[in-house]
């Protein structure tokens, strides 16, 4: 995968106050970045993100019931949100945001992108182009 998706990302920047997307990888390897992105801080927020969503994946229990499944996470700062969700098999998309971000509207745009994204996601990868029997 590379910053092709950049565009897409792109346009949860169109909410007010949306600051920066990534697209990462379970792994925590960077998928895809909004254009404004430094690479080398979309890499760090990439690796982290894979440990918030994998720690928030494991708390299901606390719940009442260890068979919930994860839908998102969110973590409040001083100065803003950051808001993690699940973008397929095995991607994740975060959003950072100002502290008056509308939660909802960011939220709401996140899951619509999932929906755009998984199209290419779920491509199946070409093997084996221009080999012969």
């Amino acid at each position: 995968m590379n910053n092709d998706l950049s565009w897409m990302l792109d346009s949860a920047l169109e909410i007010p106050g949306a600051l920066h997307a990534v697209l990462i990888s379970a792994d925590g390897l960077l998928m895809a970045r909004t254009q404004d992105f430094d690479k080398d801080n979309a890499d760090r927020v990439a690796a982290a993100m894979s440990g918030v969503q994998s720690l928030s994946r494991s708390l299901g229990f606390f719940c009442e019931d260890s068979s919930q499944q994860w839908r998102q996470t969110l973590v409040e700062f001083d100065g803003g949100w950051v808001f993690l969700i699940s973008a397929g098999e095995g991607a994740y998309l975060a959003v950072s945001a100002t502290p008056d971000v509308d939660m909802q509207d960011i939220t709401f745009r996140m899951q619509q992108l999932v929906g755009q994204l998984g199209k290419f996601l779920a491509a199946p990868p070409r093997e084996n182009l221009g080999a012969h029997s």
